[in-house]
């Protein structure tokens, strides 16, 4: 994480007020599990911005005790778990008496949406717990309530094998936590959120699953009495993105960035709305503020969560926005970070920049971002007019399609790499002057575009349909293009680029649309890109 390295000054203040950090043994805890990790064993600071008007009041009487949870709890909602551990270990620090931050600990823990809680991280899930309830009599009876709800989730051996069975019984002790105070926002959101970690993580959801519903349901109930909350609001998002229905979460999605305004996890949210109700340039502003707030982790006023995938999320966004110049840029920071130009370059071949392809040399060393360098480099040379180099780099790519069980998160090569191999075999075919055959290459490439897995966001700054639009333009056949753009703008609402081609497609049949017009001005109003087509 890009602030661990750079906060070592801010720590040590905090390790004069907070004491040196003991083995767990020391600092009392029953069933000690051993020494604490490297990863959570500093101590951290409180933070003086970056943090959110949220405020849990509980029965501690240390003023540090207090704003520690309430911070911890802030980095929970923030999906900065790790973090959250450290600050829940600051606040008992303060208090050893205090129940609720044991409790703060334990439940930071577990499993959250992102990832499962692992073996070796279960046996101080477990202490924590263990000690919040030998507390408990120090704790006010609502406190003893989420102690009691929480007391179920871990076993001293914990099995992976059957984490499930723990999950049903916490979110089942969750429920009558949350009936029995239904007032209380943080009981509700909690539930909600064991609710969740029963489902798959990624897929599409069906609104009228019964599951489902009933996890709307729920989140929705905070979220009534209270739009900006930032932890029912962030599930959410994620509980509405996959579905039919993504537009449930504008009316909260519009608040939650700034409720926790120095964690990059927060400000970036919304914008897994907004690429699915088609407000490019509002993810592109959500991510650009997640990636700065990235960069103020090192001056300790904020905290860094994913920089990648905001830095991922920022360049699709852009480049669906025709925002080269962030796109790109966002793709050069994203080879800094990670020495992976996969990302720069794909989206230097979004907006054309082939001379710029070639002068990027370091391929990676994985085997599906090596394939997208390999494609990028042919479609470059193809347009810079060396066929021959094209063929040669398509062959590299076919292969990698044909035989790597590699994955790219949840999608496998043949599929990614298949969408890649299908347009640069199109785009060689159509600039040799066969059309049909560039047509019926591209048709592959989206057939494999439409069998990934939904992701957020999709792996590849363009769709497949963008390639084939235009060539059907190109063979008179312009009714066909339309279907082609309009398929692509109900996956893609508002994309300028499927806009342009559905205006192009309609003008060659004779018609207009003063709504499709209306639509590409308007969607294209940030574009900093001139286009002629909907691909270069």
């Amino acid at each position: 994480m890009i602030a661990r390295s750079c906060r070592l000054a801010a720590l040590c203040l905090c390790c004069l007020t907070a004491g040196s950090s003991a083995s767990w043994a020391q600092e009392s805890h029953l069933d000690t599990p051993g020494e604490v990790p490297k990863y959570v064993r500093d101590p951290i600071p409180l933070f003086t911005t970056g943090l959110g008007p949220f405020k849990r009041p509980i029965s501690s009487r240390n003023e540090e005790a207090q704003a520690f949870f309430n911070q911890g709890f802030q980095m929970m909602y923030a999906f900065a778990r790790l973090d959250a551990v450290r600050s829940f270990r600051e606040a008992w620090k303060r208090d050893p008496d205090c129940a609720i931050c044991y409790w703060g600990e334990g439940w930071a823990w577990g499993s959250y949406l992102n990832g499962p809680m692992s073996a070796d991280q279960s046996p101080f899930a477990y202490a924590a717990t263990r000690k919040a309830i030998s507390l408990k009599d120090k704790a006010t009876p609502k406190e003893r309530a989420f102690i009691d709800a929480l007391s179920v989730r871990y076993v001293k051996d914990f099995d992976v094998k059957t984490r499930k069975d723990q999950d049903q019984a916490y979110a089942d002790a969750m429920k009558k936590l949350a009936e029995q105070f239904p007032d209380d926002l943080d009981a509700v959101t909690l539930y909600g959120d064991a609710l969740f970690l029963l489902e798959p993580r990624r897929g599409t959801r069906d609104v009228n699953a019964p599951n489902i519903k009933r996890l709307h349901a729920v989140l929705e109930s905070v979220l009534n009495k209270d739009p900006k909350h930032p932890g029912a609001c962030h599930l959410y998002v994620h509980a509405t993105e996959s579905t039919v229905k993504p537009d449930k979460a504008v009316f909260c999605a519009e608040y939650l960035g700034k409720t926790i305004p120095g964690a990059s996890h927060i400000n970036h949210m919304p914008s897994h709305t907004w690429n699915e109700v088609g407000r490019w340039g509002d993810s592109v502003r959500a991510n650009l503020d997640a990636w700065h707030s990235d960069l103020k982790a090192d001056a300790g006023e904020g905290f860094a969560i994913y920089p990648d995938h905001n830095l991922h999320m920022l360049l699709y966004a852009a480049s669906m926005d025709g925002q080269g110049a962030v796109a790109t840029q966002a793709g050069r920071d994203y080879t800094k970070r990670t020495s992976d130009t996969m990302y720069q370059v794909l989206t230097l071949i979004r907006f054309g920049r082939f001379d710029e392809v070639v002068d990027v040399t370091k391929r990676p060393e994985r085997e599906i971002p090596a394939a997208a360098f390999d494609f990028s480099q042919g479609y470059a040379k193809l347009k810079l007019g060396e066929p021959e180099f094209a063929k040669a780099y398509l062959a590299k790519v076919k292969k990698t399609a044909e035989t790597s069980k590699q994955e790219f998160r949840t999608h496998p090569a043949a599929r990614l790499v298949g969408v890649l191999a299908g347009i640069l075999e199109g785009e060689i075919a159509r600039t040799a002057g066969d059309l049909p055959g560039a047509i019926a290459k591209f048709e592959e490439a989206v057939q494999k575009d439409d069998e990934m897995d939904y992701d957020e966001p999709e792996p590849l700054p363009f769709p497949a349909r963008h390639w084939l639009g235009a060539a059907l333009l190109e063979a008179k056949r312009p009714a066909d293009a339309e279907r082609v753009y309009r398929e692509d703008i109900k996956d893609h609402p508002h994309n300028g680029w499927s806009l342009l081609g559905l205006q192009q497609a309609l003008k060659a049949q004779g018609k207009t649309d003063p709504e499709v017009d209306a639509d590409l001005a308007k969607s294209w109003s940030r574009s900093d890109t001139w286009i002629r087509s909907s691909r270069f």
